[in-house]
């Protein structure tokens, strides 16, 4: 079909067809973008990322702003995203579109059968209870084999997602078959135990200008203690620690930009940020911090 042609049959479509009309369009071996047409699933995996963290910034700017327009823009970001998925299987004979939304669909059915069946459900615990329930029945059945591995609490935690979430992830799915601390008492000092250990680690260096491998590699662990300790904690409070770092990031952010403009302010004539900087001793950066804080509590 030429552009002509195209472009008027494109005009009577609207909403999700027109969509999936654009994005077969630019895959189009003849007509199509050539920047589409090398995409693969594995080249696109950092933007279905992107999209959706930019989307997860776009609901807390509604949040606080409440104008919808940067989320309906993400949004719409993220759904090209599983449009264009879509469209490199149907490409390769595998799916489309259409089987993705029947499938979310009949999974959707199946697992509110308080809703679309006979089963009683009439608060949000005995959802979620009836929904990992029918969960795991469906991955039972999916992977019906003698390995023990596919049985595992922990199957199905996403590998590929940021590691605060999976951490927190796999902690929820340890709790719910009782692995877990017997008060807030001793979680507290779980965590506290993972600093002390890697102290230890600090302490065992002395005085060593250079640090092997090996000692990098048992830092790096006590790190990693430390976080998935500090998760366990914000998952007893039931803080997600993914947009509890997230927050507090951007309230670092904030507050730094705030030192910047107070660091410019009492800057020579002519002298750049980075210059103004470099002559700042730790008292004053420590000043410019409680300035900053002052003006930026949250």
């Amino acid at each position: 079909m030429n552009k002509a042609a195209f472009m008027h049959e494109l005009h009577q479509a609207q909403g999700i067809e027109k969509l999936v009309q654009v994005v077969a369009r630019l895959r189009d071996p003849v007509n199509g973008c050539p920047w589409d047409l090398k995409q693969t699933h594995q080249s696109l995996k950092p933007y279905m990322l992107e999209e959706a963290y930019e989307a997860v910034e776009a609901i807390d700017e509604t949040h606080k702003t409440g104008n919808p327009a940067s989320l309906k823009e993400e949004l719409g970001d993220v759904l090209l995203q599983v449009v264009l998925h879509s469209q490199l299987a149907k490409d390769a004979g595998t799916f489309d579109f259409s089987d993705v939304c029947d499938n979310i669909s009949e999974k959707l059915i199946r697992r509110h059968p308080h809703v679309f069946g006979e089963v009683e459900a009439t608060d949000a615990d005995t959802v979620v209870t009836n929904w990992e329930a029918i969960k795991k029945a469906e991955k039972a059945q999916a992977n019906a084999s003698d390995d023990p591995v596919l049985d595992s609490i922990l199957h199905g935690v996403a590998k590929s997602q940021p590691a605060l979430s999976r951490a927190l992830d796999t902690s929820k799915k340890a709790v719910k078959v009782g692995f877990e601390w017997p008060n807030l008492e001793s979680l507290w000092e779980c965590v506290m135990s993972e600093y002390e250990e890697f102290r230890e680690e600090i302490h065992q260096l002395g005085a060593a200008e250079t640090i092997t491998p090996e000692q990098f590699e048992r830092l790096e662990s006590e790190m990693g203690d430390i976080f998935f300790a500090s998760v366990n904690l914000a998952r007893h409070f039931k803080i997600d620690p993914e947009v509890a770092l997230t927050k507090a990031t951007a309230k670092f952010t904030r507050r730094f930009q705030a030192m910047e403009t107070l660091i410019l302010q009492q800057a020579q004539p002519g002298q750049s940020l980075e210059q103004a900087m470099a002559d700042l001793d730790f008292e004053q950066w420590d000043d410019l911090w409680q300035q900053a804080k002052a003006q930026v509590s949250l």
